[in-house]
């Protein structure tokens, strides 16, 4: 403490914030346990203990709404995952420095815009009359509804999600490359092997490490298939395919203020992530010796 002293007090500020916006607002978690009003606030509105948890479980529409979370999310993560990779072994490749540092930063730079603004992009390229359709049409077939119809919308959100992030998931594995033993590439091309077998043989073992690990710590976020894109990006028609653990929460907590419902799925959501989180840094730690202490 003597020694550190400076960097206690450079913590405080954070530490504020912390109690403020992360353990103050836990005590509205008792909600979920009493039928709560308004009007009665925590301590007058009656307790009612697990009663909305299974009157949750028992929605028909709950199994619904937690298999479209983990569709998209699994799906995000895997297809993210791999066009990362795949991104990252062909921009590897190029050889010119300043084409490369150009493509990489156009192919991230979606990373870094809000929803608000690429889902109405997205929202007007995929709409009946968008440009996509447009496309579609003179090769002679029909408007596809993308955001309006359950057989593609799942598919759209992951898509769409990974063209955003993918760039940008590729810096990773980019670094982890930069540290590959360039007398590898040399002893490979003495031996006859071309660029994709240097690929296949050197660049991807080498960074298998770092997939390892980020495809575990991606355990964590199962649960969590993108809140503010899929809100801004669906509607009532697509409820079947498109609704997820946040959206359910957001509609029945804010719009039909049902506060005692929503306040337990919520639960149940942060309960189930923080057991898979644990899972998660478990596993890193076995398979990719990686601890966060």
């Amino acid at each position: 403490m003597k020694q550190n002293w400076p960097l206690y007090i450079m913590l405080i500020p954070a530490g504020i914030l912390l109690l403020i916006f992360s353990y103050y607002p836990m005590y509205g978690v008792s909600i979920a346990f009493q039928d709560y009003q308004p009007v009665n606030g925590f301590f007058g509105s009656p307790f009612v203990g697990l009663k909305w948890f299974k009157y949750v479980f028992e929605m028909p529409d709950f199994k619904e709404i937690l298999s479209n979370t983990l569709i998209m999310a699994i799906g995000k993560i895997l297809i993210g995952t791999l066009f990362s990779i795949v991104f990252a072994l062909l921009l590897n490749e190029i050889k010119n420095r300043r084409y490369k540092k150009t493509v990489q930063t156009i192919v991230y730079l979606p990373y870094f815009l809000s929803w608000v603004i690429i889902g109405g992009i997205f929202v007007d390229l995929l709409s009946a009359d968008g440009l996509i359709n447009q496309v579609i049409n003179l090769f002679g077939h029909e408007s596809i509804m993308f955001l309006g119809d359950n057989r593609y919308f799942r598919g759209t959100m992951i898509l769409t999600d990974v063209w955003k992030s993918f760039g940008y998931g590729a810096i990773i594995y980019l670094a982890a490359m930069t540290g590959i033993d360039p007398q590898l590439y040399e002893s490979a091309r003495m031996d006859g092997a071309n660029r994709l077998k240097q690929a296949l043989h050197i660049t991807l073992p080498g960074i298998l490490p770092t997939i390892i690990l980020l495809a575990t710590l991606s355990i964590g976020n199962i649960l969590n298939a993108g809140f503010d894109q899929i809100l801004i990006m669906y509607n009532e028609v697509v409820y079947e395919t498109g609704d997820i653990i946040d959206t359910f929460v957001y509609r029945v907590g804010l719009e039909s203020a049902q506060f005692s419902l929503s306040t337990a799925v919520g639960l149940f959501k942060s309960v189930v992530s923080f057991i898979m989180i644990g899972i998660s840094y478990t596993l890193a730690y076995k398979f990719a010796d990686y601890r966060i202490f």
